[in-house]
């Protein structure tokens, strides 16, 4: 189990991640930015650490400003809710190479799981019940023809 979990994200995901970490036992920590320094998520953790101005890009997505509260507090977890984080391949190697667990899918699984023909290779390969679709397709005319055959609406 954890010692201490730093919930990267905020609102009411923030809120959720840290009423489970209550439960469980686990101190929390939230991350806040200036503009968000009186919300709920942050009144509810048990720390929280300012990581930047009010714009995202330079506070919830500034990788080093996250990892750097993870140490600054001792949080040996970081969970990225959903948004911002959850989804970086980058982010979690940097927590992994940190000596920080990210509570979340392996960098490999972002990276197949974000492309979604190959997720849909994946999933038919194990079996996974699918929607009539197709892998990559080389040209306009080929996506057109693959649209009459499987019937509209296609995405």
């Amino acid at each position: 189990m954890f010692k201490k979990i730093l919930i990267a994200n905020r609102g009411e995901i923030a809120c959720r991640v840290i009423r489970t970490a209550r439960k469980l036992g686990i101190p929390s920590v939230a991350i806040f930015s200036e503009a968000d320094i009186e919300s709920l998520h942050v009144r509810l953790a048990d720390e929280a650490v300012c990581v930047g101005p009010a714009p995202a890009t330079e506070s919830y997505l500034a990788a080093e400003k996250v990892l750097a509260a993870a140490k600054q507090t001792g949080a040996d977890a970081i969970h990225p809710g959903y948004g911002f984080m959850s989804e970086n391949a980058y982010f979690a190697e940097s927590c992994a190479a940190a000596g920080i667990t990210f509570i979340g899918p392996t960098p490999q699984q972002m990276r197949d799981f974000g492309l979604k023909h190959i997720a849909r290779e994946l999933a038919q390969q194990a079996g996974v019940p699918l929607l009539p679709g197709t892998g990559l397709l080389p040209s306009q005319e080929a996506t057109v023809q693959a649209a009459g055959q499987i019937g509209y609406p296609v995405m």
